[in-house]
Order: C-alpha cells, then sequence, then structure tokens
C-alpha cells in the first residue's frame, strides 16, 4: 500500500471513529436529560402512570397547602358559626381531606417523598387527625404567618368569620394559581383534572366568600 494510500485509510479510519465517539456523545447527553428530573422530561411509574416534573410538584405543594386549609377549619370548632359559614368550612374538609390522600397516593406510586404537613408530622397520609396543627408550622404557600393565625384564634365571635374568610380567600387564590400552573405544565391526567377542580371550586368558594363579607 502506498503511503498516501495508507495516510487516506487512516484519515479515513479516524473520521469513522470521530463520527462514533460523537454519536455515543450525543445519544449519553439525550439520556441524561431525560432521567434529570427537568421539567419537560417525562417518567413511567412502576404502575403505569406517565407523569413530569410538573405534576410532582403541584402535589408537593399542594399536599401542605391544602393541609394549612384544614388548619383553618379546625379553628372553626368548638364556635359559634353562622349556619352558611358552618356549610362552608364543612365542604371545604370533605374537598380537601380526601384530595390530601389521593396526591400523596400518587407520590408514593412515583417514588416521591411525600411532604410533611401543619396537621401530620409523620409524613402519611393515613394519619390526618381532626386536632389542630401547630400554626408555626403554617406553610408560607398560605400568604399568612404564625401571628395572623394567632390573631384570628385569638378573635372576637363577632371578628372571628370575617377575617377567617378573608385569610381563606387569599390562599384559596394560591392554590387557583398552582392549579393553572399543573393545568399548563402537567401531563398526568388525574393531576391535571384534580387541578382544574380545585381552580373551578375555589373560584366560586372565593366568590361565596366575597358575597357573605359584602352582607
Amino acid at each position: 500500500m502506498s503511503a498516501g494510500t495508507l495516510a487516506r485509510a487512516r484519515r479515513a479510519t479516524a473520521a469513522a471513529l470521530f463520527l462514533t465517539l460523537t454519536g455515543a456523545g450525543l445519544a449519553g447527553c439525550g439520556e441524561d436529560a431525560a432521567s434529570s428530573g427537568t421539567p419537560a422530561a417525562e417518567h413511567t411509574a412502576a404502575n403505569g402512570d406517565v407523569y413530569n416534573y410538573a405534576d410532582v410538584e403541584f402535589a408537593t405543594e399542594m399536599i401542605p397547602h391544602h393541609a394549612d386549609a384544614l388548619v383553618m377549619v379546625d379553628m372553626t370548632q368548638g364556635r359559634e358559626l353562622s349556619p352558611e359559614f358552618a356549610r362552608l368550612t364543612e365542604d371545604i374538609r370533605e374537598a380537601q381531606a380526601p384530595e390530601i390522600e389521593m396526591m400523596a397516593d400518587w407520590l408514593t406510586a412515583w417514588g416521591e417523598e411525600v411532604p410533611e404537613t401543619s396537621r401530620d408530622h409523620v409524613n402519611s397520609h393515613m394519619g390526618h387527625g381532626d386536632g389542630m396543627g401547630d400554626p408555626d408550622d403554617m406553610g408560607d404557600g398560605m400568604g399568612m404567618d404564625a401571628d395572623d393565625l394567632a390573631d384570628l384564634e385569638d378573635s372576637s365571635a363577632s371578628m372571628f368569620e370575617s377575617m377567617w374568610m378573608r385569610m381563606m380567600i387569599e390562599h384559596h387564590e394560591g392554590a387557583i394559581e398552582m392549579a393553572r400552573t399543573e393545568q399548563d405544565e402537567g401531563v398526568f391526567p388525574d393531576a391535571i383534572d384534580l387541578a382544574g377542580s380545585i381552580e373551578t371550586s375555589q373560584t366560586a368558594e372565593i366568590e361565596l366568600m366575597e358575597q357573605m363579607l359584602d352582607r
């Protein structure tokens, strides 16, 4: 083989090796992107659920947010309440307690951590009791702090309902924002459906509370 032919053969071999290594590198990058937990990456759980980062974030943030609302509902116990207000608080309890369990089940199936909440410090969705949680543990998503809750707890009978509703309206607005993000970015159908239901129901509850406050 002439020197020119040998040189051409070496160049061809080097080019082929470069393309092979480059292709492997690109493939490896694609696999890393799919498993890195980026918002767009979809994952399939052992039970067949297809979900993404937005679905995990929605459930992880909404569980403690719902639990904080239930703490506020707990604060109504033992008080003299108007019938309409009492119905509202029970509607919130009946809707949000099962939703917490549903979202916790999703996270468990996906191998994700179920967050602790203001009502449950054992990190288990099976133990959401009726006892009121510690106001100091309320999440930032409520748009209030422990002082707000202490003021609510100490408020007079004549002020309690109006103060409670103003705080819950702000809390609902946070949930609606989270629900809209899930509907825009999530891929898990049940989570998207729940987000739509939360947006619809809590928008209606905000309207009801605003009407009650105007009376």
